[in-house]
């Protein structure tokens, strides 16, 4: 059940995710990106989740930015509730200013309690994320990003996530 319903909740929230990064120009000499995401859903039985991604990068080139990225998510409901903190690097090459390709590897400290069965489990999973999308121009340097990413690392008898596949929406500022 558990892998049916985290992830279930994560694909849930992505219309409410958004990705900001704040930087400078590409005039400027300083490179260095702040950002984040955040992510909220609803649903039955008393459902509800949060979730809540920081992000600090630096761009190489104009092109190219690395940087680490944090993850914390709550989730809670009549018959369950879960905690799940990652983190790891990641690194994403824009090119024409319209779409860029990204590798994020994260890793994932999951604390899940099931309140019906009394059933509780502490696990650790590391996903490794490649894919890429369009990114359509917003504002001055601002971009909307719209884009999949799927979990090579993924395993289905073994992962507490249902599927690899994981779309994404996102705006950047400052590339």
């Amino acid at each position: 059940m558990k892998k049916f319903i985290i992830p279930l909740m994560l694909m849930l929230s992505v219309p409410f995710f958004s990705q900001i990064s704040v930087g400078t120009n590409s005039q400027d000499n300083n490179r260095w990106t702040f950002g984040g995401g955040i992510g909220v859903g609803f649903g039955s039985q008393s459902t509800f989740y949060l979730q809540a991604s920081p992000r600090v990068g630096y761009r190489l080139t104009d092109d190219l930015e690395v940087g680490i990225v944090g993850s914390v998510s709550w989730q809670t409901s009549d018959y369950y509730r879960s905690t799940m903190f990652g983190v790891g690097p990641f690194a994403n090459y824009y090119f024409a200013r319209s779409f860029y390709v990204g590798a994020n590897l994260q890793h994932y400290f999951i604390n899940f309690k099931d309140r019906y069965y009394d059933y509780k489990v502490n696990e650790e999973e590391t996903a490794l994320y490649l894919g890429g999308g369009y990114m359509q121009r917003i504002g001055n340097n601002s971009f909307m990003q719209i884009g999949l990413m799927y979990n090579v690392l993924w395993k289905e008898d073994t992962s507490v996530f249902s599927s690899g596949l994981i779309p994404n929406i996102g705006f950047v500022v400052g590339l």
